[in-house]
């Protein structure tokens, strides 16, 4: 694999009695880029999400992540090489309070998530590191407060946080911005753009708004195959990209 390739896929295949919900995919994703993987509903991207971090099994095709095959790697390994889908330890704490949430992220990137027969203050040694982490996702004014009292938005902030916590090399991130009103929207696209500086994100969107002020490289899915790749202004005036998107309702 070319070294300025993080993850390539070759033909990844999945289907479940006798129908594929992604068929030969072949991705690769340029190191330190924003790619996002977009389509109507049923294209496959999620399903696309859950074969490079084998959170299902392919049944046929190949996952390389910096050039080292992990199509049969399990998922807790995947992310201890650095590559981090936001919900595998995004599902906040809500009685804890936004501080202590990132802090058991941080625990976990110790190994010390278990040591429950310790002090809390034993903890306390990783409060700045913290800090430092809701500083960078804007939630620093927050961090006294329980998750549950977070708004929609913060609480996706906090997510990308935890997420932040086991300093990946790559960012899988599922919707970031679904479901939020427009200036939610707009402080989580400013957040990713940030985080990506020195890191990897692929991502699935539906708003296309975020996909073009965001995005180096987009994957357009349909029937889970490959419609098309390429930056925005490729992909929107594709005719086959348009009509895949008509009916659908989405914009």
């Amino acid at each position: 694999m070319a070294a300025d390739h993080i993850v390539e896929t070759q033909d990844l295949s999945i289907d479940f009695n006798g129908f594929y919900a992604v068929k030969g995919v072949s991705l690769k994703i340029a190191r330190g880029s924003i790619h996002a993987l977009i389509g109507p509903n049923g294209a496959g991207k999620t399903t696309c999400f859950n074969l490079i971090t084998r959170f299902l099994k392919p049944t046929a095709g190949k996952i390389l992540f910096n050039g080292r095959d992990i199509t049969r790697t399990k998922p807790a390994d995947i992310a201890g090489m650095g590559m981090v889908r936001s919900f595998q330890i995004s599902a906040t704490f809500p009685h804890l309070t936004v501080l202590e949430n990132v802090r058991i992220a941080l625990q976990r990137k110790l190994g010390t998530s278990f040591h429950f027969w310790r002090s809390e203050s034993s903890l306390h040694s990783l409060d700045d590191r913290a800090m430092q982490l809701l500083e960078e996702v804007g939630l620093s004014e927050y961090a006294g407060l329980t998750a549950v009292e977070l708004s929609y938005g913060r609480k996706r902030a906090l997510e990308i946080a935890t997420t932040l916590a086991l300093d990946p090399e790559m960012m899988l991130l599922d919707e970031p911005t679904s479901g939020m009103g427009h200036e939610d929207i707009g402080r989580i696209a400013a957040l990713i753009k940030r985080v990506a500086a020195n890191r990897t994100v692929l991502m699935v969107e539906h708003n296309l708004s975020v996909v073009s002020d965001l995005s180096d490289r987009i994957t357009v899915l349909a029937r889970g195959e490959i419609l098309t790749e390429g930056n925005y202004a490729e992909v929107s005036s594709n005719p086959q990209v348009i009509d895949a998107y008509m009916g659908t309702g989405h914009a």
